[in-house]
């Protein structure tokens, strides 16, 4: 399993070692059959109609109310259509994954069970409203937006949260219902930074999280600008999450995606209109370096804040 994480994931499969043992295998578990249905989610060879079915036997059989052996056949025909090696990879080895999943402690498969049926949802709700769109399809309204990127991320915040105050005493300095909102609003915060560094792509693919509602009232530009200033105190409240984090190896695990977030948020600011045009992206030499900094910064709370405000910080062209 080490190594199909390691394969689709470098960045995570770098942080995941600083984990505490005992979140390292469930959260691993759970990060690679999220991948997986949102790999079948995407593979856009494949008619929306099929995805869907597909994603929705799956999600029963990792409800535990299905066996394998009822998806297994379709499968094989998702793992055939990617181009990715380490998705086909990762596809090919879903019984492995499925078969882990049922060998874990009972309130671990509880929880990793609860929050891919939710995020599964939220790939459902994808696949029917952009899966074979021919001009471009947009959601509707804001609650639409902030409901997506509930279902697909913010759902991780409250997963993660309760694997933590389970396996590690203490956890936080902060009581367990404070955390869980911080997390949500941090998991939807990561979330809305994707979708605004890749809408342009999406865009030319067919689709718009922007919502159509806003986008009629007022100059995109506005409204992209808008929900960028969102996403960046949703990471805000990210960074207060990981502050309150008494194990600084969870601290650094947990921080790593704000602080790579804020200089996306930095860039995407930075490059104004360009970055609706073409994909803006942290280079791997600077996550290496922000990988570096937040080593160091995740020792204390402080320094770990002053970090995320510099990285957040508009740079000249000079810098």
């Amino acid at each position: 399993m080490k190594a199909i994480l390691k394969s689709v994931s470098r960045s995570f499969y770098l942080t995941i070692r600083f984990l505490p043992r005992p979140l390292r295998e469930p959260i691993s578990l759970a990060y690679l059959l999220a991948r997986a249905t949102d790999t079948i989610a995407d593979t856009a060879e494949i008619p929306a109609a099929t995805r869907l079915t597909t994603l929705q036997l799956l999600a029963r059989v990792l409800a535990g109310e299905e066996d394998f052996a009822a998806v297994a056949e379709p499968l094989r025909d998702f793992a055939a259509h990617q181009r990715n090696a380490s998705e086909r990879r990762l596809i090919e080895n879903l019984p492995r994954c499925v078969h882990q999943l049922a060998k874990m402690k009972p309130a671990d498969r509880a929880d990793i069970r609860e929050v891919l049926a939710t995020i599964v949802r939220g790939q459902e709700l994808d696949v029917q409203r952009f899966g074979d769109t021919i001009a471009v399809v947009s959601l509707r309204t804001a609650g639409d937006l902030d409901e997506y990127t509930y279902l697909v991320a913010g759902c991780v915040g409250e997963f993660w949260t309760k694997l933590g105050f389970r396996h590690l005493d203490p956890f936080a300095s902060r009581l367990p219902n404070e955390m869980a909102a911080l997390g949500i609003e941090y998991g939807k915060g990561l979330q809305l930074v994707n979708v605004l560094r890749d809408s342009g792509a999406d865009r030319r693919a067919g689709r718009s999280y922007l919502p159509e509602e806003e986008l009629a009232a007022a100059p995109g530009a506005e409204v992209f600008s808008r929900w960028l200033a969102k996403a960046e105190k949703q990471i805000g409240a990210g960074i207060t999450y990981c502050s309150a984090l008494t194990n600084w190896r969870m601290r650094f695990a947990t921080a790593l995606p704000a602080l790579i977030g804020a200089r996306t948020i930095a860039l995407l600011r930075e490059s104004g209109n360009e970055s609706r045009l073409q994909k803006i992206k942290v280079a791997r030499e600077e996550v290496r370096r922000i990988l570096a900094a937040g080593l160091l910064a995740s020792a204390s709370p402080i320094a770990l804040r002053a970090l995320f405000q510099r990285l957040g910080a508009r740079r000249d062209s000079s810098g």
